[in-house]
């Protein structure tokens, strides 16, 4: 997609990890870059803001990126020996900036986390841990290290979907990096992928203007696959046709 130009260009606001204990907030510049090359000017935004009304009202475009494990306590759920790396004061900004998304008429993208995030502000369960329901025919991480890390497989997108629709094709490869899933759709939203183990991979709303959220991770292979970089462009295009209300 022929890059915005720096009037017109939509300003695309990208939720970042919580502080590290040397006072940091961090990102991976792979969300940074995927929106860059989309056309759009990326703004990060740190946990622990509570205007997110005002947040809202002055972006075009929001991403709810990947992270930690959502904390039960946030869905009323039980806990789990694999949980990890919960972070409330991030839950809490990421759940309250989603219910403020989901009502205005900004562009939305869900990465990993940000699809869980997204799914809980709209009433939906997480699934702790998912291999105990769906066993390890398909690897959702790597389970043969210390440290869980990326792994890939396939999806199959539903026909006729807005996310269909966006990147043109029905099976892609993905970057896969959770041990957590939704398994109910969402009260609002529709599935838009699955993964061959029948997990749901993509959900997007049925009202909203442009709101798809997805389990796995297209900024790690933006760069080299143009599939995963056509929802970025797409995502960017949505944002910006909105007119930011601050």
């Amino acid at each position: 997609m022929k890059q915005q130009s720096a009037i017109t260009a939509p300003l695309i606001g990208i939720t970042t990890f919580g502080q590290t204990e040397s006072g940091h907030y961090q990102l991976h510049n792979a969300y940074v870059e995927a929106i860059r090359r989309a056309g759009g000017v990326p703004i990060l935004l740190p946990p622990g803001e509570d205007q997110c009304d005002r947040l809202v009202a002055s972006l075009q475009g929001l991403v709810f990126t990947g992270g930690g494990d959502i904390h039960p306590e946030c869905y009323a759920g039980d806990d789990h020996p694999t949980i990890a790396k919960t972070d409330l004061v991030r839950d809490r900004f990421e759940l309250a900036l989603a219910h403020c998304a989901i009502q205005a008429n900004i562009a939305i993208l869900g990465i990993c986390r940000g699809m869980q995030v997204l799914s809980v502000a709209s009433g939906a369960q997480l699934l702790p841990h998912v291999p105990d329901q769906f066993g390890t025919d398909v690897f959702h991480l790597t389970h043969d290290t210390d440290i869980p890390l990326p792994t890939r497989h396939s999806v199959e997108v539903v026909p006729h979907s807005q996310l269909a629709q966006c990147l043109g094709t029905l099976e892609l490869e993905v970057v896969s990096w959770h041990h957590q899933a939704i398994t109910t759709v969402p009260p609002g939203w529709q599935v838009a992928a699955y993964a061959p183990d029948g997990l749901i991979e993509a959900v997007e709303h049925g009202v909203h203007p442009w709101a798809i959220a997805l389990q796995w991770h297209p900024e790690l292979s933006a760069l080299e696959d143009p599939n995963q970089q056509r929802i970025f462009e797409a995502f960017v295009a949505a944002a910006s046709l909105v007119r930011p209300r601050g």
